[in-house]
């Protein structure tokens, strides 16, 4: 009989329950109040917690400890040390000291940091961050203990991207207590931001992956003609799960739930060959930790079962794309979603709702910028736009319901303030079902849906605190605002009153960034700029919202990071942008040269020899004309090869931002040209001729 799910659930985790059997509760109570920020941590118990940790871990099968962090890499790092050491007199024990917990020197110096310090300034600090519970990834001979930690240089400047998103969480969650306080909720403590990221994928198998560089150094292909069956049937969302790869979700899931992580949903998703997996919602930096953890046991999972797992953007260009879907809400101590509508004709409570809905609005009218900033990747590029991913182009959906109650509050005071309304579905025989506030409009970046908000925009591989650390802050930025207008006209009249007044203002003031319609079509984006909303279609003008001054200006107020940091970000990002621009380039130009070149010429030849054994000159003539449209594409591509090698070695005595305005405007155009004529080319030549796996065999699932 297959074990019950719950039974091993968190097994691998260091959580509340395992602290609290194994600590004394006046340490465990100090732990925990640190932990909610009620107090601060108090270092005198880190012995006996250290000593706890160490005992469960080693308990689990850890041989080792690593402090777990996040550098500017959309990645996860660590430095791995042994509990074995050695006594004074050469005999071995289990050791881990209070210092050893609370902070580790990695060095690190070759993780990026954007101009933050020099290869000679070695010295970096990790330090156990107690707000994520440790945990242990096991292996074939052992286990490591994992300590979430945040990254810190030598000078104490933030090198990670857990610093700054805890510091937009406390921004978050501060400013939605007070306003919460506004509305009379006395018995409320805190509040909670809550996240749960929708994780798109692509599995192909490995042993074709392993024929194909682009795939083992690209993660995507950079060439190839498109798959004769695609997505047009749309027969594969929601189908049938194949029995491979459901083996493989079973087996995710089991090893996720272990480290605390529930995967509510599995499903198909559009192309063939992509699928999704949606957990339970967690507190938002322990939400950024699962979902690292998440990726990083999908990889391992998928090797075990002959899979290659994509997490590209876009890793086949004529097939949907993959994208984190980020849902995120507020939720008080008392376990009420602040984001779900209430109830019938309650003023006071639907004035609550729409002052948070409307501050998300707010800011993001203001600070829309910023947020394309922080999805702008490498491959989202390609991905951005179409085939269900949102353009680049930052607004808000809030459905007919919604949006109709705020017009209306805008020109009065409403006599209904409902949000909720019956679905009819003409049936007698089934019960009546509640229709959503909103429809689900899969076109818009963010969208109200039901009872909190998503985040279409990222791409599937990054990490969620950097779109997290952007959100929070421009919602925080909302909140402050409609709090303080409120505030400033309490004394005069009612809290209802007052709230209207300021939701009035944040309705006018965000509708720019309101747009219910479809944001695909081209009509948007002309009606975008109509509205005066920064469009940035490239990488590299995106990442150029983030030293816009405004921006940075929110950022440094907000105490998330200092100007100085947000350089060295942009810096960060930019170089990457170019340097996997770079890669791709050299895996196209190589994937050329050293198989589709050699590999045409042979075929030319074979087919020309063949031609001469022909005994009529009819069937000749017209072969002939087929080889020399081979040939002529054969020489056009080695041009292009040729034409790529140049804009490389022009681009490397550029600047880095020059060299990514260069590589973007001169280079991405070559490529696709070279991509196009090898399309053509595998059109031309026999299977047999053909160097690499096709992109039918690579989305087809046998």
């Amino acid at each position: 009989m297959t074990e019950r799910p719950s039974a091993s659930f968190a097994t691998y985790v260091f959580h509340r329950r395992a602290m609290g059997e194994r600590l004394p509760k006046e340490v465990y109570e100090k732990l925990i109040a640190a932990t909610e920020g009620k107090e601060n941590l108090d270092s005198s118990i880190a012995g006996i917690v250290a000593a706890a940790m160490k005992e469960w871990a080693i308990g689990k099968g850890a041989t080792h400890y690593t402090h777990w962090f996040h550098p500017r890499t959309e990645m996860t790092a660590e430095k791995h040390m042994a509990f074995l050491n050695l006594d004074d007199q050469g005999f071995p024990l289990e050791s881990f000291s209070a210092s050893e917990l609370i902070q580790s020197e990695p060095d690190a110096s070759s993780l990026p940091s954007g101009g933050m310090r020099s290869t000679f300034e070695a010295r970096g600090y990790t330090a156990w961050d107690p707000t994520s519970p440790a945990f242990v990834i096991q292996s074939e001979r052992g286990g490591t203990l994992c300590i979430p930690s945040i990254f810190l240089s030598y000078d104490g400047t933030p090198l990670d991207m857990k610093t700054p998103l805890i510091k937009s969480i406390t921004a978050l969650e501060d400013r939605a207590y007070r306003l919460l306080k506004l509305f009379g909720n006395r018995g409320v403590k805190r509040v909670h931001a809550t996240v749960g990221a929708e994780q798109e994928y692509f599995l192909v198998a490995e042993e074709l992956a392993q024929q194909r560089p682009d795939l083992i150094y690209c993660g995507r292909t950079v060439l190839g003609s498109p798959p004769p069956k695609g997505q047009q049937m749309e027969d594969h969302y929601f189908g049938s799960i194949h029995p491979r790869v459901l083996t493989f979700m079973e087996e995710c899931e089991q090893e996720l739930s272990k480290l605390g992580i529930v995967i509510r949903t599995r499903h198909n998703e559009v192309a063939p060959g992509q699928f999704e997996f949606a957990p339970h919602f967690a507190e938002a930096n322990l939400a950024c930790d699962q979902n690292q953890i998440m990726m990083t046991t999908m990889r391992k999972i998928a090797r075990n079962h002959g899979f290659r797992l994509l997490l590209h953007e876009k890793p086949f260009s004529e097939l949907n794309g993959s994208g984190k879907h980020i849902n995120f809400s507020l939720q008080d101590s008392e376990g009420r979603n602040i984001l779900q509508p209430p109830v019938g004709n309650n003023q006071k409570k639907s004035l609550q709702f729409l002052s948070f809905v409307a501050a998300l609005a707010l800011g993001l009218a203001r600070y829309g910028g910023l947020l394309r900033a922080s999805i702008a990747t490498p491959g989202n590029m390609h991905r951005l736009g179409g085939n269900e991913a949102p353009p680049a182009i930052m607004s808000l959906y809030l459905g007919e319901l919604i949006t109709g109650l705020l017009e209306e509050i805008e020109g009065g005071v409403p006599e209904d303030f409902s949000l909720w309304k019956d679905l009819d579905h003409g049936l007698k025989q089934l019960p009546a079902i509640r229709m959503e506030n909103t429809d689900r409009n899969r076109t818009a970046p963010i969208a109200f849906t039901g009872n909190k908000f998503e985040f279409r925009a990222p791409g599937a591989p990054q990490s969620i605190s950097g779109p997290l650390l952007v959100l929070f802050a421009i919602w925080s930025w909302g909140i402050e605002e409609i709090t303080r207008r409120i505030e400033a006209q309490s004394e005069q009249m009612e809290i209802q009153e007052a709230t209207l007044e300021a939701l009035r203002y944040a309705t006018q003031e965000s509708r720019n960034v309101r747009f219910e319609g479809n944001c695909y079509t081209p009509e948007w984006v002309e009606e975008a700029t109509r509205r005066g909303l920064p469009i940035a279609q490239t990488t590299p003008e995106g990442l150029q919202l983030y030293v816009e001054p405004q921006n940075r200006q929110l950022l440094v107020d907000m105490g998330i990071m200092t100007d100085r940091e947000i350089f060295s970000f942009y810096e960060t990002r930019l170089e990457q942008y170019a340097t996997i621009l770079e890669i791709d380039m050299n895996v196209l130009a190589s994937m050329v040269r050293e198989q589709i070149l050699p590999s045409l010429s042979r075929h030319l030849l074979e087919e020309s020899q063949l031609l001469q054994q022909l005994p009529h000159e009819a069937p000749k003539e017209v072969g002939k004309a087929a080889l020399k449209r081979k040939a002529s594409l054969r020489e056009e591509l080695l041009d292009q090869v040729d034409s790529l090698d140049s804009l490389r070695e022009r681009c490397e005595g550029l600047g880095l931002q020059e060299k990514a305005e260069e590589l973007t405007l001169q280079a991405l155009p070559v490529m696709e040209h070279i991509s196009s004529l090898c399309r053509n080319c595998e059109e031309l030549v026999p299977g047999s001729s053909w160097p690499f796996p096709r992109k039918r065999d690579l989305v087809t699932m046998r």
